[in-house]
């Protein structure tokens, strides 16, 4: 049996498709440059740090990975993953996201030059084994900003039923080095 290492080792990547090549700018491993912000109105503030991928192995899609940790505990808060994905002959896309405390979003939006802004059009999640109050709608923006990825998340729950801010961060890219070598692939 192969280990994930053994998998990307033997997996062929290939070249960029087509189709997101105009989203090549998200690329790469981004970490917070300096700790986000976290903020809701039934929860207490908080500082937090991210590590956000976007990655192509040559499918008509980019993957994608967030998993973020509390700034001054380091302790583990969000995990997410999914694929970014162009509508073909437009400016739309798709993000389709799973997330670890047990939601499912498909969100939709647009992208024009370095900026992408998304919105959930689905939320699932499991019938039962829910405690905190439900996400109802999220609104979500990526903008190249110089050499910083910048992440504004907003949110609406049951509780809370108007979008609010609920994250922002500045992000710089992690592994040039790793960018490096998918544009010798590419």
């Amino acid at each position: 049996m192969l280990g994930n290492s053994d998998i990307s080792r033997d997996m062929n990547r290939l070249a960029m498709h087509e189709i997101v090549k105009p989203l090549a700018w998200l690329r790469g491993t981004w970490r917070t440059k300096n700790p986000g912000a976290g903020k809701f109105p039934t929860i207490e503030s908080f500082a937090y740090c991210e590590e956000i991928t976007f990655s192509s192995i040559g499918q008509p899609m980019l993957n994608y990975s967030a998993r973020s940790w509390n700034a001054d505990t380091k302790n583990p808060l969000h995990y997410e993953v999914g694929f970014l994905k162009v509508v073909p002959d437009t400016k739309k896309v798709h993000f389709l996201l799973s997330h670890n405390f047990g939601v499912t979003t498909i969100e939709e939006g647009v992208f024009e030059d370095k900026h992408v802004k998304l919105k959930t059009t689905h939320i699932a999640r499991p019938t039962e084994g829910q405690t905190r109050s439900r996400v109802i709608e999220l609104q979500r923006q990526f903008e190249l900003v110089g050499n910083c990825l910048q992440h504004t998340l907003y949110m609406a729950t049951e509780s809370t039923p108007e979008l609010q801010e609920h994250l922002r961060a500045t992000y710089v890219k992690y592994c040039e080095e790793t960018d490096a070598q998918d544009n010798k692939i590419n």
